[in-house]
């Protein structure tokens, strides 16, 4: 942003930008987001906008950044769940809860989802370290979860170090197979929840074996 709102009147004009700007980019797409528009639909003048972006790819970021928020919102915690008292879950229902998680968390408003990832030409995902963190942190406690007791006895940087890349693995491929799926128009379908879990609980299955 070109300057951070400090007041409560500024702030609540960047949420009404960023709120148009979220609409007009769902509908029109990346070629057609225009400042001009954006400024229209939230009834606020175009100097009012530059005042705080600078260009529209400065609010596309800013639309992201709220969009990962609501995915966070909508993935479920594996740790957070064992903490409720649900360690005795099965692996497939663990499994089947974190797929509805995932699939709701790509189902926050598709059409902008699918801009976002095909036409936006963002910084990379990385650049927003905190939802990076928090994002894999929760495929980690999936694998840890998943993890056969007898690795208790490892040597726990090993095991830390193998949970991590196993989380990395595993978030890749399921979001190649939803960001797919979403493009199709097919991340609805309960087979295609019904194999996303199959596929998860198969690799954790044999992590667990394996170890």
């Amino acid at each position: 942003m070109r300057k951070a709102p400090s007041q409560r009147r500024s702030r609540a004009t960047v949420d009404v930008i960023i709120e148009a700007a979220t609409r007009v980019l769902a509908r029109r797409g990346w070629a057609r987001f225009t400042t001009n528009e954006i400024a229209a639909v939230a009834g606020v003048s175009v100097g009012s906008l530059y005042q705080y972006f600078p260009d529209k790819l400065a609010i596309a970021e800013a639309i992201r950044e709220r969009h990962l928020a609501e995915v966070l919102v909508a993935l479920s915690d594996p740790e957070e769940e064992a903490e409720d008292g649900n360690e005795a879950v099965s692996l497939d229902r663990r499994v089947e809860r974190f797929v509805d998680g995932v699939i709701a968390a790509h189902s926050v408003d598709q059409a902008l989802h699918r801009v976002l990832v095909d036409e936006v030409p963002l910084a990379a995902r990385s650049s927003y370290p905190e939802f990076e963190a928090e994002y894999q942190r929760r495929y980690r406690a999936l694998v840890a979860s998943s993890a056969h007791a007898g690795r208790a006895g490892r040597d726990g940087d090993d095991s830390s170090s193998e949970d991590e890349t196993a989380a990395r693995m595993l978030s890749s491929a399921v979001e190649g197979v939803v960001h797919a799926a979403a493009r199709r128009g097919d991340l609805g379908l309960p087979v295609l929840r019904s194999e996303l879990v199959r596929l998860i609980a198969a690799y954790l299955r044999d992590r667990r074996h394996a170890g």
